[in-house]
C-alpha cells in the first residue's frame, strides 16, 4: 500500500531534501516543524505532510521567500540537475506603480 501511495504523494521532509533546498532531511524536517512552510496557502508544521503534484510551496529561505509550484516526485536525491526537474519558481506579480502623485485635496 506504501508503494501505490508514494506514486500520488510524498512527505514533505523527504521531497524538500530531494529537491536540494537543504543540505539534510533533518534541516527539512526542522523547517517543517518550525509552521513557516505553506502548502497551498494552508500553513503546515508536519514534516509528513503529503505534497502532491500540482501544489504550491511557500517558504522562506536565505532570507528570501520562496514560491515553487511541485511538478514532480521525487525518486532520488539525484544531482542538482534532476533536482531541479522537480518544481517552478513561481514568480510574484511585478509591483504596480507607486503612488507618487497623490490626488490633491478637493478645495470647496
Amino acid at each position: 500500500m506504501a508503494d501505490q501511495e508514494d506514486r500520488h504523494w510524498q512527505r514533505l521532509d523527504k521531497w524538500l531534501w530531494c529537491a536540494r533546498f537543504l543540505k539534510a532531511r533533518s534541516d527539512c524536517a526542522r523547517l517543517a516543524s518550525d509552521r513557516v512552510i505553506r502548502i497551498n496557502r494552508q500553513p503546515t508544521d508536519k514534516p509528513h505532510a503529503r505534497l502532491r503534484v500540482g501544489d504550491v510551496l511557500t517558504l522562506p529561505l536565505r532570507g528570501q521567500v520562496r514560491v515553487i509550484r511541485v511538478l514532480s516526485l521525487a525518486i532520488r536525491r539525484g544531482p542538482p540537475t534532476e533536482a531541479r526537474t522537480l518544481y517552478a519558481e513561481i514568480m510574484e506579480a511585478p509591483p504596480g506603480p507607486e503612488l507618487t502623485n497623490r490626488a490633491a485635496p478637493l478645495q470647496g
